[in-house]
Formats: structure tokens, C-alpha cells, sequence
């Protein structure tokens, strides 16, 4: 009786162990002609780093099967990504709306309420050029059409009569003609001279001794939007 259940506790161990051994000798074989097998579930793959301890007491020569070809990453399917924006090219937009800044014409001296496009774009670049010009007129009653129009301009000269005051208007009228195409100047009178974009046209009688006359084609009337550059 005694053999009989030994016997029997060894039929019901071997047994056990092979319900143990079966299964795992389908997903594990140390031998490389092993083919990966298929299943309808992902398979995750884990970096070598990321192995749980247990890995470690795999025995020797087990492979982990890899993910079939069917779960494989396709990089086509994942939308392109933005170019990248360097920091080079962020330093260069920064400098190109410092640079537009500083090129931009504040408003100057004069009051530039109903004056046009060219007239303000001629009275701001002569105030920035020449800040010794405290005032600048513009519309103003008048039997003449310029000033109540916005098209002209009265520069006021300190000290008219001084050599300093006539070297400064001098200048003015140098500077204005310079810019004769960009302000769309029209004529421009000073110490009893008038003056077009071709040159002088008549002296004596013109008056202007205390400030530099400057009339435009004005360029119409502002809508807000506008922006003056130097």
C-alpha cells in the first residue's frame, strides 16, 4: 500500500509539472528557428531598461518574441510637424520690429488735424531732422486754398534775423528740396524767393522771412492707418 501511494503522489506531480511546462514551451525556445507567433492583441515593447527584475531570472538563450510586423510603427500616419522656429530666426524678427520702430516718424510740432498724408509726412521728417523747429502752422483761415486745405506748412524759425536763424532756414529749404519726390512737395518759399523742385522761380516780393513756406499735393486726407517712416 505504501508503494501504491507513493506511486500515485509521483503520477500526480508529474503531471502537474507538465501543466506547468506545456504552455511556456509554446512562447519560449532557446532555439532560433522559433517564428514570432501571431495574436490579434498589441504586443508592448520594453526597453531593455525599463525590464521588470524577474527578467533577469530568465534562464539563458530565451529571446522575448517580438511585436508581428502588422503592430510595427508607421511614421506616415502621424501628421508632419511644424518647422522648427531657431532662435536665430527669433532674434532676427526681434531685430526687424526694432529696426521698423526706429524707423517710424513720431509726431512732430505741428497740429496735424486736417492736414494730408504728404503735408504730415513733410511736417514730421522736418521736426525730426530739426529739432531747433518749435512750431510748425498748418490750417489756418486763409484766401488761398493751401493752408485751409492741408497742403501747406509754416515753419516758424527762431531768431529770424539772426545769421544763425537765416542758416537755419537755409537748411530747411536744402532739406526739403532734397526730399521734393518723397514729400510731393508743390513749392516752397523762404526770405522772399519762391522755389519749385526745378529751383528758384522768382525773388523779391514773396515775403516769408520768418518762417519757410512748404506746400504739397497733399495725397489726400488720412484714414488712421497710416505710418510715417523716416
Amino acid at each position: 500500500m505504501r508503494r501504491q501511494r507513493m506511486a500515485g503522489e509521483r503520477l500526480r506531480s508529474s503531471a502537474a509539472l507538465a501543466v506547468i511546462v506545456a504552455p511556456a514551451a509554446v512562447l519560449f525556445s532557446i532555439s532560433p528557428d522559433l517564428a514570432p507567433v501571431e495574436t490579434s492583441e498589441p504586443v508592448v515593447q520594453v526597453a531593455a531598461a525599463e525590464v521588470a527584475p524577474a527578467a533577469e531570472a530568465m534562464p539563458a538563450g530565451v529571446e522575448i518574441i517580438a511585436a508581428p510586423a502588422a503592430f510595427a510603427w508607421n511614421s506616415s500616419a502621424v501628421p508632419a510637424a511644424a518647422p522648427e522656429v531657431t532662435s536665430a530666426q527669433l532674434v532676427s524678427a526681434s531685430r526687424w520690429r526694432a529696426d521698423t520702430r526706429s524707423l517710424m516718424l513720431p509726431k512732430g510740432v505741428a497740429t496735424e488735424h486736417g492736414l494730408q498724408v504728404k503735408t504730415i509726412l513733410a511736417a514730421r521728417a522736418i521736426s525730426d531732422t530739426f529739432p531747433e523747429i518749435r512750431s510748425i502752422g498748418g490750417v489756418r483761415a486763409d484766401a488761398l486754398r493751401w493752408h485751409p486745405n492741408g497742403l501747406a506748412l509754416d515753419v516758424m524759425i527762431p531768431n529770424p534775423g539772426s545769421a544763425e536763424g537765416v542758416a537755419l532756414g537755409n537748411r530747411i529749404l536744402a532739406y526739403v528740396m532734397k526730399n521734393a519726390g518723397r514729400f510731393s512737395v508743390q513749392d516752397v518759399i523762404w526770405r522772399g524767393t519762391y522755389y519749385t523742385p526745378s529751383g528758384a522761380q522768382g525773388s523779391g516780393g514773396y515775403g516769408h522771412y520768418d518762417h519757410v513756406h512748404v506746400t504739397t499735393h497733399g495725397g489726400g486726407y488720412p484714414t488712421g492707418g497710416e505710418q510715417y517712416f523716416r
